[in-house]
């Protein structure tokens, strides 16, 4: 089934931190890439700062377009910051994976997912 392992955290948390701790944190997440990539295919997407992104609402009525807003506007310090995607065999081996990237400076959530169609490639 596939799963994905979402990772929250504050903006610029990981920034802050020391080379030496910025090293331990990114170590996670290659001895990840290294084990998901010896299994097969996996997607891993680092989604770029909050300030960058736009919020499309909902049009107010019927025949409205939608309004299109700098920035998003969540009332929380924390934020999606990315996610990794891959087949597991259960909920079990899916955090077992997840763990490897565990730390202080982001929170994961594990969660199955459905593949809706399209196709992603680095070309």
């Amino acid at each position: 089934m596939l799963y994905a392992i979402a990772i929250y955290g504050e903006a610029g948390v990981f920034e802050a931190l020391n080379g030496a701790r910025q090293d331990e944190v990114m170590g996670g997440h290659r001895a990840l890439q290294t084990a998901l990539e010896a299994r097969g295919d996996y997607l891993s997407v680092k989604l770029m700062p909050p300030s960058t992104a736009v919020t499309v609402d909902p049009p107010g009525s019927p025949g409205q377009a939608p309004l299109i807003v700098d920035g998003p506007f969540a009332e929380t310090k924390e934020s999606f910051l990315g996610f990794y995607a891959a087949d597991f065999r259960d909920l079990d081996e899916a955090i077992s994976f997840a763990r490897m990237i565990s730390s202080p400076v982001a929170r994961l959530e594990v969660r199955p997912i459905a593949w809706a169609g399209g196709v992603i490639s680095s070309d």
